[in-house]
């Protein structure tokens, strides 16, 4: 692998700069920089037009459905980039799950009415898959669909459904046949969550926050043109679109930001009277942290590179998953270890860019301890580290 980047490469490196200089609205970067992780709706919202304006929202989506034709090195630049520069996220529920889905197994008319608006971030979308009892192990969900007439009447319950108190539209696995093998009786739902029958519930975090809800589907009729592909086949497609989803989740673009971060800190607090950073043991651990993310890093590119030459994501998007998480995580305990008591006091009205009150301790305090507790759960969603590694097991080691 060439790892150096070439001159147009690098061009292309100072226009994605020259964009988000002029183009990110401060108040933007500066609430996305003091609290990436809940975003008022409406930010993500702005910053996603600029970028469908300029025609760079869908980096893997097909350049015939309005995907940007980048290469693998581009869209890596650009997720880097954004990262130094405190952008906002690309939500990836609409973008990167179930867009490609719809682009891949959706008839024309499913295409032509959501990839657009998908685009545009007219629709924003939430993902009805976990549900009490049925997390990882997602084929035993009990969620119904029955088809009545022309509609399906679903009734059942889903649970971990990030955003779902902001989205007009949920991707949703159903189960259409109980009498068969668990995995060939699901199928693939477009609910309308303006539809009668759909109760959403906030589930609040331990931060204070609201990202999660409980969504509540009691005789909900959806239109049996709303489903993608054919009946019974939603494991299938859902297979895909977690591959899409894994691949997306390793976060080497943040990780490479707040590594530098991680660093920053280390320098300025002491112990015994020396920057942390000085510390044989405290460096180490920063040097094997670097060293997996390298490595992280050239495995992503290798995946894109096999995403871009048609490939698709395939089982090795699990290693993306797992290293990706397992980095996350022990750069958040090292920032929290970094900052010691100083990372205990938390209070909400810290994050906002307007508060002008004094935090306790140093201003780049406020947000890593919830930040550190909140992703303790990047293990576990998209697939817990744990089935990653059966996934790699039966199709990457043929065991």
């Amino acid at each position: 692998m060439d790892l150096a980047f070439s001159d147009e490469e690098l061009a292309f490196r100072e226009e994605v700069r020259a964009f988000i200089r002029d183009k990110l609205p401060p108040d933007i970067r500066e609430r996305a920089r003091r609290n990436w992780a809940n975003l008022p709706k409406e930010d993500h919202v702005t910053w996603q037009r600029l970028l469908y304006e300029r025609g760079w929202i869908a980096a893997n989506w097909p350049v015939e459905y309005g995907g940007t034709g980048w290469s693998p090195a581009q869209k890596f630049i650009f997720e880097e980039e954004c990262a130094k520069a405190s952008c906002p996220r690309i939500v990836p529920f609409g973008l990167s799950m179930v867009g490609p889905v719809i682009y891949t197994f959706g008839n024309q008319e499913q295409k032509d009415r959501f990839l657009p608006r998908i685009l545009k971030s007219e629709d924003w979308w939430c993902q009805g898959y976990s549900e009490p009892g049925s997390g990882s192990d997602l084929a035993s969900l009990r969620t119904r669909a029955v088809l009545d007439g022309e509609d399906y009447v679903v009734n059942g319950l889903k649970t971990w459904t990030s955003g779902a108190h902001k989205a007009n539209w949920m991707f949703c696995l159903v189960r259409t046949d109980p009498d068969v093998k668990q995995q060939e009786g699901i199928s693939f739902l477009l609910i309308d969550m303006k539809s009668p029958g759909v109760t959403v519930r906030p589930i609040i975090s331990m931060d204070e926050s609201h990202y999660l809800n409980e969504v509540f589907l009691d005789d909900v009729r959806v239109p049996q043109a709303n489903l993608i592909g054919e009946e019974g086949k939603g494991w299938t497609y859902a297979k895909f679109l977690l591959g899409h989803e894994r691949t997306g989740i390793a976060g080497v673009g943040r990780s490479k930001h707040r590594i530098q971060i991680l660093k920053d800190i280390a320098r300025q607090e002491k112990s015994d009277g020396r920057p942390l950073l000085e510390q044989a043991d405290f460096a180490r651990k920063v040097a094997a942290l670097e060293f997996d993310l390298t490595a992280l890093e050239f495995t992503n590119l290798r995946v894109m590179a096999g995403d871009n030459a048609g490939q698709g994501p395939g089982p090795e998007s699990s290693i993306l998953k797992i290293k990706g998480t397992e980095i996350e995580q022990a750069m958040n305990e090292l920032l929290v270890e970094a900052l010691g008591y100083y990372a205990a006091p938390y209070e909400r009205d810290w994050l906002r860019p307007d508060w002008n009150e004094p935090p306790v301790g140093p201003d780049y305090a406020p947000g890593l301890m919830p930040e550190h507790l909140l992703r303790r759960a990047s293990s576990i969603y998209g697939g817990s580290n744990e089935i990653q590694k059966n996934i790699i097991a039966k199709m990457v080691l043929g065991l």
